[in-house]
């Protein structure tokens, strides 16, 4: 990553940034959650949200938070404070929301924050990510390793045309594992994900 940028958690002082860049890529689809919704999503899971800072700015986030393989969290809802059981976490960490600003968008900064993602949960012992694709960036998340599961329903503030996809991870210091998408070579993860 260039000296320029660097990936640190979310500060308090990040949200009025957050909030315009999340606006500036979601509302004119109706996907914009706003400010209470975004932050309750940080606070369900701090150590796994992210920005980009550029040049003492933010130049975009990543918010991710565990929940259930094959569930997403609704739009139009937000986090309930205590909702997890303590013990229960999931296996599976969701990435929510990725947005880069549009004066650094074809820099790889988006393939970047993922990877840190991916180090982050196998470190904590996730053994899947998954997301939801809009704006038809299926493609994009296919490019990564996610496999599409449109059978997977979702709740209806995502829109049309939103897919469910998901990722297994290779243990933390794992070696010569296959290939992110040979699903079938990894027996455990190919029955949870299909």
């Amino acid at each position: 990553m260039s000296a320029d940028i660097r990936i640190r958690p979310v500060r308090e002082g990040d949200w009025d940034a957050i909030v315009a860049l999340e606006a500036r890529a979601y509302a004119d689809h109706g996907l914009s959650e706003g400010r209470e919704a975004l932050r309750s999503r940080h606070a369900a899971s701090p150590g796994t949200c992210y920005v980009l800072e550029h040049v003492g700015g933010v130049g975009g986030y990543l918010l991710a938070l565990p929940y259930p393989l094959f569930r997403s969290p609704d739009l139009s809802l937000g986090e309930r404070p205590g909702a997890a059981r303590p013990g229960a976490r999931p296996s599976n960490l969701h990435a929510h929301d990725l947005v880069i600003a549009e004066e650094l968008r074809g820099r790889g900064l988006a393939p970047r924050l993922m990877r840190h993602l991916h180090d982050t949960a196998r470190t904590a012992g996730y053994r899947t990510v998954s997301l939801v694709a809009v704006l038809g960036a299926q493609a994009v998340w296919a490019r990564l390793g996610y496999r599409a599961r449109p059978e997977i329903g979702l709740p209806e503030s995502y829109g049309p045309g939103a897919v469910y996809m998901a990722m297994p991870l290779r243990p933390a210091g794992a070696h010569a594992l296959p290939a992110l998408t040979d699903l079938t070579a990894v027996p455990t993860l190919a029955t949870e994900l299909g």
